[in-house]
């Protein structure tokens, strides 16, 4: 009985996730340009919150739903949210398994510089097999137009725009979305677990 009660989500914790989601999904639509065509939002920030204060799973939840309701206002098809979601995935899950292993300030710091590495591997391998081909085949672009659109000066292969573009503003995107949930997470914790 009381495993059953641990592995079903509670109507609070629905509702937590709900909240979570919704605010997720506003900020997605807040990008800020930072280099090339990579745009920085702070979508993830609620996500880690769910994953923080309810489990990974939650915290998937919460991903997905913004994935989805990010559909509404796709510009590419659903293709940017899949992208979105393995990415934040790659961040959220590892991070949430390290920090609920230990729940200390430090298992949370160790949680998002892993999942901000993880993030950074599978965004090189999301934007060479997902996003570039997709871009390519849907504005008739071929490499040396991707790089000519991605105007930066080192850049004249696919693999140093994945390798000193993607994973670099990966890296940045990771930190940012880490220091800002180590700074608001302490705060809003007795909300976050519904304690008021």
């Amino acid at each position: 009985m009381t495993t059953a009660k641990r592995k079903t989500l509670t109507t609070a914790q629905l509702t937590r996730i709900a909240i979570l989601a919704a605010l997720a999904s506003v900020l997605f639509l807040f990008e800020i340009p930072v280099v090339a065509f990579y745009k920085l939002d702070f979508s993830d920030i609620p996500v880690l919150l769910g994953a923080f204060s309810m489990g990974p799973v939650p915290g998937l939840i919460i991903l997905a739903l913004k994935s989805l309701i990010g559909l509404l206002h796709s510009s590419s098809a659903g293709v940017g949210e899949l992208a979105d979601f393995i990415m934040g995935a790659a961040l959220v899950l590892p991070a949430a398994v390290i920090y609920h292993r230990g729940k200390s300030r430090r298992s949370a710091l160790v949680g998002m510089a892993v999942g901000t590495l993880c993030m950074i591997v599978v965004s090189v391998f999301v934007n060479k097999f997902i996003m570039l081909p997709f871009y390519m085949g849907a504005f008739h672009m071929d490499m040396d137009a991707i790089l000519a659109y991605a105007n930066v000066a080192a850049v004249r292969s696919e693999w140093s725009l994945l390798l000193l573009v993607t994973a670099p503003f990966n890296l940045l995107k990771g930190v940012a979305l880490s220091l800002v949930t180590a700074l608001i997470y302490k705060p809003l914790s007795p909300i976050l677990h519904g304690s008021r």
